[in-house]
């Protein structure tokens, strides 16, 4: 890649005590383009990733897009049995582990067919021992924009996992994105905490093509998380609101040095727009929210910094307007356009979708159903052209005959001076067909009064969206990716149902 060649002397990747220049990481990449090439990945071949987060989790992606193959990362909270599906379901030949997983990804391989190749990093990182020559060219360039470049599985919280096939055109458009709307710093110094195999990656070739560095961190511990922005003088990051409730929650980020970042990309989930106004008041003017879907490359809406500066918590609530190169309708269930102003589902048209999901082309042809992605979101727009996500279709509640938004009812839960989060979902009921139920985490230090919570929403929004059920709770359940798992909350109440809608 000629980045890598444009600023060699300067740092890439910071991993604790690993600190890699670009000619460092260069030097890496041809290595494992060999090593990789070495056995047998080339176009259309299945690359899979089981890593903590290291500069090897990019670099391995790196040299398999510049082979022509297809890359899957593996979650390393999963199974070896969610481990084996996926890599089954991905028809992949390579499977690459830390030494510390080697015992984990032989397991792996000895139940998947099309594994051939299992290839361990050493567990300090560096490339792979008894490996042949780097290669003298990185720029190999076998593939065209629309062979499949990125098979990301999506997290399972509806079912079964399913692979999104997203083409090195969606990859390239991401990148566009990222550097024409999101509001990158000049000269990036990137926070990634999450998996780089994952959608945090998708940030490292925008922060290298300005000769940033991307900073790598095991996961997120808040405090350590807030040192080492102060450290590294960090100017952007991703996170998620639960990252960020967790921050204010657990630490007190107004007394440290924050005055490097830039811009806090926010995604994956609605924000409390009162938690939301608390996190730009304590940390800083620097939130920017991020809208997208695996299925769109992550590419789909942003409200800038600057429409955040606002007095008015239902702008907060807004996940903006689309990005450049996207268009956007919201459509009924027919696929005809809904009036202003009313809510119908997100459909979306870029160079960032999806080819499909592979193995499924029932799902494919309901996703793209008429050459637009059905996102499942459903949301309404004002006449500024702001757009107003109010609940995934699947999660929509409906008592009484009526619809009712489970992200409404979060966000007033959330205003209330004793909550600091709160999650929302249907519970089956004879009468109403379901009820409104919330599972609510305190404030630190506060205690919730669930009658009197009870009546603020119903105060608030109405009596209709008081949850008839509040359960209070230490924590919510998440994901493997860090969203709020409504599918765990909702399984022990709809076990004995005949009838489960979600």
């Amino acid at each position: 890649m000629q980045v890598l060649s444009r600023h060699s002397s300067s740092e890439a990747f910071v991993a604790g005590d690993r600190r890699l220049t670009y000619a460092h990481v260069r030097d890496l990449l041809s290595q494992y383009v060999a090593a990789l090439a070495h056995r047998g990945v080339g176009l259309g071949v299945g690359v899979t990733m089981l890593s903590p987060n290291m500069p090897e989790s990019w670099i391995v992606q790196a040299a398999t897009y510049l082979l022509g193959g297809r890359f899957t990362g593996l979650l390393p909270l999963a199974s070896v049995t969610d481990h084996i599906t996926v890599c089954e379901d991905a028809e992949a030949t390579v499977l690459v582990v830390t030494a510390p997983l080697e015992e984990h990804g032989r397991q792996v391989l000895a139940e998947v067919d099309s594994l051939r190749h299992l290839m361990v990093i050493p567990a300090a990182g560096g490339p792979p021992e008894g490996e042949p020559p780097a290669v003298r060219s990185l720029d190999r360039g076998p593939a065209t924009e629309m062979d499949v470049a990125w098979l990301q599985y999506t997290g399972g919280t509806t079912g079964r996992p399913k692979g999104v096939m997203q083409p090195h055109r969606s990859m390239v458009q991401m990148v566009y994105a990222y550097l024409a709307d999101f509001e990158q710093p000049h000269l990036p110094r990137y926070l990634a905490a999450a998996p780089l195999t994952h959608a945090a990656g998708l940030a490292v070739i925008p922060a290298l093509l300005r000769g940033g560095t991307v900073v790598i961190e095991q996961g997120f511990e808040p405090s350590r998380f807030l040192d080492v922005i102060e450290a590294e003088r960090i100017n952007c990051v991703s996170g998620l609101p639960t990252m960020i409730y967790t921050l204010l929650d657990q630490e007190r980020p107004e007394t440290r040095d924050l005055s490097s970042l830039e811009v806090i990309w926010y995604a994956t989930g609605p924000m409390s727009p009162v938690r939301l106004a608390e996190a730009r008041e304590r940390i800083g003017p620097v939130f920017s929210q991020i809208y997208g879907q695996t299925e769109s490359a992550g590419i789909g809406t942003v409200l800038t910094k600057a429409a955040h500066e606002t007095a008015s918590l239902e702008r907060l609530a807004s996940c903006g307007r689309p990005v450049v190169g996207n268009r956007i309708r919201l459509i009924d269930d027919d696929g005809h356009d809904v009036p202003l102003g009313e809510v119908g589902e997100i459909a979306m048209q870029s160079r960032g979708v999806m080819h499909g999901y592979k193995n499924l082309p029932d799902e494919t042809e309901a996703a793209l159903k008429g050459g637009w992605l059905h996102t499942g979101d459903l949301a309404r727009q004002d006449a500024e052209g702001l757009i107003y996500i109010v609940d995934r279709k699947k999660d929509m509640i409906i008592s009484g005959g009526f619809n009712i938004y489970a992200s409404e009812v979060e966000a007033v839960l959330t205003a209330h001076p004793s909550v600091g989060s709160a999650a929302v979902i249907g519970v089956p009921d004879s009468r109403w067909g379901e009820i409104v139920t919330a599972f609510v985490v305190p404030r630190p230090g506060q205690q919730v009064d669930v009658p009197a919570l009870q009546s603020y929403v119903k105060q608030v929004k109405g009596s209709i969206y008081a949850p008839k059920k509040v359960v209070v709770v230490d924590s919510l359940p998440a994901t493997p990716v860090g969203k709020i798992d409504k599918k765990r909350l909702r399984a022990p109440f709809w076990a004995d149902s005949t009838r489960n809608i979600h």
